[in-house]
């Protein structure tokens, strides 16, 4: 019989440069688990430069169960017009799944939510795909889908073809 998990079995930190193979590593297996294996195409040079380089754009937390790696979630602060104060971005949480229902993502989610009051930061933002069962846990911690709103964005191609307009 599995013994039962504790709050306490549950530890949690920021990430340092020496972790950025683990978090490649758990951005792959996110990829892989949002169907799209091959999207990942950054580089654990890519983490280290833009994440503990001299200007950082993300920041990481680790979570770990009884000492083993159970989870990730790398974030960034962004700045909410209507609010007129920065706001949280979640761009990745994930659980391994041996790690799923023992109150990893619980922890992890709730240092992103100390980490914003402590800045004082006024909310959390995230995108969540619309099949992924992950949204139920969300519901549950007291987040709500922002109905009516759609998601926009281009890629590299898109990024410089609309660039491109800008110099004529």
């Amino acid at each position: 019989m599995a013994r039962a998990v504790s709050v306490s079995d549950i530890t949690v930190r920021f990430a340092t440069a020496e972790d950025v193979p683990l978090l490649l590593h758990f951005i792959r297996q996110l990829a892989l688990f949002e169907r799209a294996p091959d999207a990942v195409v950054a580089t654990e040079a890519d983490l280290l430069h833009h994440g503990f380089g001299a200007e950082p754009k993300f920041e990481a937390i680790l979570a770990f169960l009884g000492g083993e790696p159970a989870g990730c979630a790398l974030f960034h602060s962004r700045f909410s017009t209507w609010l007129g104060r920065p706001g949280l971005y979640l761009e990745d949480l994930y659980v391994a799944e041996a790690a799923r229902g023992k109150g990893v993502g619980r922890r992890l989610m709730a240092r992103l939510a100390a980490i914003a009051v402590e800045r004082g930061w006024g909310r959390i933002d995230f995108h969540v795909l619309d099949w992924n069962p992950a949204r139920r846990f969300y519901e549950r911690l007291g987040m709500h889908h922002h109905g009516g709103w759609l998601r926009y964005g281009a890629d590299e191609p898109g990024l410089r073809r609309l660039a491109q307009q800008d110099r004529k």
